[in-house]
C-alpha cells in the first residue's frame, strides 16, 4: 500500500519530526550508521520531492553531496536500500537518473527506540502519525525443557526481563521490551530487536545490563547473540 504524502496543513511538522528522529538515532548509535543516517538527512534536506514523494538524483550529484567518490556513494545507497529506510524506485542504469522513496514505516520503525529521548509530546506525535498499523503477532509456544522452564511456570528469560525492568523502567521500555528470545540452547542465548538499529544498539551500548540480567537467571557461562528479526 502506498504511503500517504507529506502535503498540506500540518505536514511541515511532520518533515521535522521525521529529521529528527533520524537526527537523535543517529547521534545514539554512532560511528558509521551515524554517518549513514547524516547523509540520508542530507538527502532528503537538499534533493526531497515531497510532493511527488521521491528523490530523484544521480549517483555523480549525490556523491558530490556527501563529499565522497561514487564508489562509496553507491555503497551508501546499498546500505540505506539494505536497511529499508530508501525504496528503489527507477534503478540509474543506461544513463537514466535514479528514484528513490522513504520509507515512512521503516523509518519509525529503526527510530522509535530514541522517540523518548525527545520527549512524550515527540512520541505521541510520531505514534499517531507515522507509525504502521500491524496485525496482531502470532504467539508462538516453545517449550525448551524442563530445564529451561521454573516451577511457577515463568521463564528464565521472563525473569531477566522483569530484573531489566526493575533497574530501568524507562530504559527497559525503550530498548529491551521490544526483545523477543529466539533460542536459548546449549548456554547459546539468541534475541531478535525489532529492527537492525535497535539490535545494534542493544548490542553495543546495553549488552553490560543485558548480559547481567540473563547470567543471573541462565548461569554465568552463556553466549548472547543479539540480531534483527525478519
Amino acid at each position: 500500500m502506498r504511503q500517504p504524502r507529506l502535503t498540506g496543513p500540518g505536514a511541515g511538522s511532520d518533515k521535522y519530526d521525521i529529521l529528527t528522529a533520524l537526527a537523535v538515532a543517529g547521534l545514539a548509535v554512532g560511528g558509521h550508521q551515524q554517518v549513514s543516517l547524516m547523509r540520508l538527512m542530507a538527502l532528503v534536506t537538499a534533493r526531497y520531492n515531497w510532493a511527488q514523494d521521491e528523490l530523484a538524483i544521480g549517483q555523480r550529484e549525490m556523491a558530490q553531496l556527501w563529499s565522497v567518490d561514487e564508489r562509496t556513494a553507491k555503497r551508501e545507497v546499498k546500505r540505506l536500500t539494505e536497511a529499508g529506510l530508501l525504496v528503489v524506485l527507477r534503478p540509474g542504469v543506461k544513463g537514466r537518473v535514479a528514484v528513490y522513496r522513504l520509507d515512512l514505516g521503516a523509518i519509525c520503525q529503526a527510530t522509535e527506540p530514541v522517540w523518548p529521548c525527545v520527549g512524550p509530546d515527540f512520541t505521541d506525535r510520531m505514534s499517531q502519525r507515522h507509525r504502521p498499523v500491524a496485525p496482531a503477532p502470532k504467539v508462538v509456544q516453545v517449550d525448551f525443557g524442563s530445564r529451561q522452564r521454573l516451577p511457577d511456570g515463568v521463564t528464565p528469560w521472563d525473569r531477566a526481563r522483569a530484573r531489566l525492568a526493575a533497574e530501568d523502567e524507562a530504559r527497559f521500555a525503550a530498548w529491551f521490551a521490544g526483545l523477543r528470545l529466539m533460542s536459548d540452547e546449549g548456554g547459546h542465548i539468541r534475541l531478535a530487536a525489532p529492527s537492525r538499529f535497535a539490535a545494534t544498539y542493544v548490542a553495543t551500548h546495553l549488552r553490560a545490563p543485558l548480559e547481567g540480567a540473563l547470567r543471573a537467571e541462565y548461569g554465568p557461562a552463556i553466549r548472547v547473540e543479539v540480531g534483527a528479526q525478519g
